[in-house]
């Protein structure tokens, strides 16, 4: 055999594994620290981000609870104002009334009065006809009820010291023994009135 066959074939160079590269550290896959307990460490950044949004929501509804309390308010206030307005309206609306009333009254009554002065005078005359005065006497007695029933009062003035106010005085006397000045002794025409309100004033003599 010639030398070139008896030569053995040279083996190929034998390839060793090279260390992968190391990767950059900022490419690095990260792992998540361990409490020592082995739990995994919660990130500070997420847990103060979850306490800001907890805070604003905390703070909205803190907001839109004082804008709901102030509406409240401004609606009670308001319902308040319209009550006393309501109530002074009721209040007003029935002194209106009760004085459109009393004037109803008071007219009617002026129209009347002529009429019981003049039974007046003929039940205080002298008269032989009892029948006539008896008549007359229960006349005055219903129209007395009528009055008293529209709550009409006499206005008492005989024996009573004299009031401007209720009195008219058309003429003075020399007061008598035991009388004492300023006193009423006689009533020509009586007066009347209706709660407050003089429908007429008394016509009287007052003692000097």
């Amino acid at each position: 055999m010639s030398e070139e066959t008896k030569k053995t074939p040279e083996t190929e160079p034998e390839t060793t594994a090279q260390p992968a590269a190391e990767q950059p550290a900022d490419q690095q896959p990260e792992t998540p620290e361990t409490e020592p307990n082995g739990s995994a460490k919660e990130d500070p950044k997420k847990k103060d981000g979850w306490f800001s949004k907890k805070n604003r929501e905390l703070e909205a509804a803190k907001a839109q609870l004082e804008a709901a309390e102030k509406t409240a308010q401004q609606a009670k206030d308001q319902l308040l104002r319209v009550a006393a307005e309501y109530d002074n309206y009721r209040k007003r609306s029935t002194r209106e009334a009760d004085q459109k009333f009393n004037d109803g009254i008071s007219y009617a009554v002026n129209q009347i009065i002529p009429i019981l002065d003049t039974l007046d005078m003929a039940a205080n005359a002298p008269c032989t006809d009892e029948n006539y005065k008896k008549g007359v006497t229960m006349t005055l007695d219903k129209a007395a009820k009528a009055f008293q029933a529209l709550r009409i009062e006499e206005i008492e003035a005989l024996g009573k010291p004299f009031d401007p106010n209720f009195m008219n005085a058309v003429q003075q006397v020399p007061a008598e023994e035991g009388q004492e000045s300023g006193t009423v002794v006689t009533v020509f025409q009586k007066g009347y009135k209706l709660g407050d309100k003089i429908i007429r004033h008394a016509t009287v003599v007052v003692a000097e």
